[in-house]
Order: C-alpha cells, then structure tokens, then sequence
C-alpha cells in the first residue's frame, strides 16, 4: 500500500508541469489513423503525426534539439456506445528497425492520450500498447507502422 502511494504520488507529481501544455488547444491535429481495434468493449484509435505538423495545429514551433520526431496518440471509446473513455493509464513501446526499443507512459490531452518518439530512422517500427482504463481490466494493442 505504501509503495502504491509514492507511485501516485510521484505520478502526481510528474504530471502536474505538464498540466499546462495538457490543457492547451491542441487544434485540429487528427493526424493519419495508424491502427484501429476493439479490445475487450474498447475501440482504440491509434494516429501517428509527425512532430512538425502536431505543433504547427497547436501554433507552435519545433524547439532547437528536439529529438522526438512523431507524436502517437491513441483514444479510446466504448465499442458500444462511443463514449470517450478519458481516464486510465497507457504505456507505449516502440521497438526501432534496428530492435531498440523506446517506451513511454502516455499523457491525457483533451480525450486522447499521447506522448512524443523518435522516429527518424525509415522503416518498420513495432508499437505495443497496455492500457487500463477506468474499469480497471488490462488490455494491449499492437501494430506495425512504416516510416518511409
């Protein structure tokens, strides 16, 4: 129990900075749907959007040493009444061409959830995500997306 709440805690913690950028009118940033499934009653939506075009929907420009090229966002949405499901935790790995791997705790943002990744090199990357959402039940998705 204790070591559960120094994770929310630290959670809490992590999540509060970026509170603000959450909050922001991420404008229309729909992006290209990467992968879409229905998981156990959820409907994931999968869009992957380079890195240049989810800043330049949210009038920003691209920061000097940013490494991140793409933004993956996922949202979620009950299969059977398409109500947004909007809170939960969502972790992503990408495994690289060359079998590296990148893995990230994906941030809530306006009925989406999503998280930045370096994806400069061309060619076929693995995504895998788990995610619990509300209803507590575990689920993953996984799908293949080609940088060309």
């Amino acid at each position: 129990m204790k070591r559960m709440t120094i994770l929310l805690a630290a959670l809490f913690a992590l999540t509060v900075p970026v509170a603000s950028f959450a909050a922001m009118d991420h404008g229309d940033h729909q992006g290209n749907v990467a992968h879409e499934e229905v998981t156990d009653g959820v409907k994931a939506t999968f869009r992957v959007m380079s890195m240049k075009e989810h800043l330049k929907a949210m009038k920003m420009k691209m920061p000097k040493g940013m490494k991140e090229t793409h933004h993956i966002a996922v949202e979620f949405k009950d299969a059977k009444s398409g109500k947004a499901l909007t809170e939960g935790e969502v972790k992503v790995k990408v495994q690289n061409p060359d079998k590296s791997s990148q893995t990230k705790d994906l941030m809530g943002m306006q009925g989406h959830f999503g998280a930045d990744f370096d994806l400069s090199k061309k060619g076929k990357y693995g995504v895998m995500c788990k995610f619990q959402l509300k209803d507590g039940k575990v689920r993953s998705s996984k799908f293949w997306y080609t940088v060309k």
